[in-house]
């Protein structure tokens, strides 16, 4: 079958991007993630931030990280940029990502990976004392209508007791450049702040995905019908950025 030359090639092309920017020792600008929404709007970004070190995170994901403790499951770990340091404190951390590429660099950096996401998480990976989303990876939870399934996946991976903690975006009013993406998608039913994306990496991609930006009260309300309570909720006073933490 002949391939349409106005079509991307569907592959790992997050994956891709992040072997680039590691190849070339995560030197800024080295490799750049395009995230394309399916409104037609465009975004670029630098690639090594997926590399920090602690020392160069925000205040506020610093003290995300050092709220876990135990066993510790990374989920959507990319290149292993909270995991790596967990794993030099001696914690057992276990990552999973939907890109084989980012699960070959964290395995390279040394810290156990599999390729998988939520809600169809790897078998056999036993049970967490804490479990991770950082790096904005509540948009993981894809939507109000899809977080029950993936919170019922992670809860199946928790002990009783076990920490989610999440790193998240409230997506406001949207301002200029987002309110009628905005308009859009309440007028489809969608939640506003529910975003279809794809990354690019020249004529490669990967297969469009549900990203979720939700306000803290939307998730509480998404929460609310799970195993999970919400136990702790901390804003950046300075920007949108907020982590949730929940205990099952």
């Amino acid at each position: 079958m002949d391939l349409d030359p106005k079509q991307p090639r569907i592959d790992d092309a997050f994956g891709r991007i992040l072997a680039r920017c590691w190849e070339a020792g995560t030197a800024p600008w080295s490799a750049v993630e395009v995230i394309e929404r399916d409104d037609g709007l465009i975004a670029a970004h630098d690639a090594s931030r997926y590399f920090r070190e602690p020392e160069q995170w925000t205040a506020l994901d610093r003290w995300a990280w050092e709220q876990a403790t135990g066993r510790i499951l990374d989920v959507g770990c990319g290149g292993g940029r909270h995991a790596v340091p967990w794993l030099a404190r001696g914690h057992e951390v276990v990552g999973v990502d939907a890109s084989p590429e980012a699960v070959r660099i964290t395995r390279e950096r040394g810290v156990e990976a599999l390729v998988g996401s939520v809600p169809c998480l790897p078998e056999g990976l036993g049970e967490f004392d804490t479990i991770v989303l950082f790096g904005n990876n509540l948009g993981l939870l894809a939507g109000p209508d899809q977080a029950p399934q993936v919170l019922a996946a992670l809860a199946a991976v928790a002990r009783p007791g076990t920490r989610l903690i999440g790193t998240g975006t409230d997506p406001g009013d949207g301002g200029t450049a987002h309110a009628d993406y905005h308009a859009w998608n309440l007028s489809r039913g969608r939640a506003r702040g529910q975003l279809r994306l794809r990354v690019r990496d020249g004529a490669t991609a990967t297969s469009w995905f549900d990203y979720w930006l939700a306000a803290p009260n939307e998730l509480a309300a998404a929460v609310a019908e799970s195993a999970w309570t919400p136990e702790a909720l901390e804003r950046d006073p300075a920007g949108p950025s907020y982590v949730m933490c929940l205990r099952k």
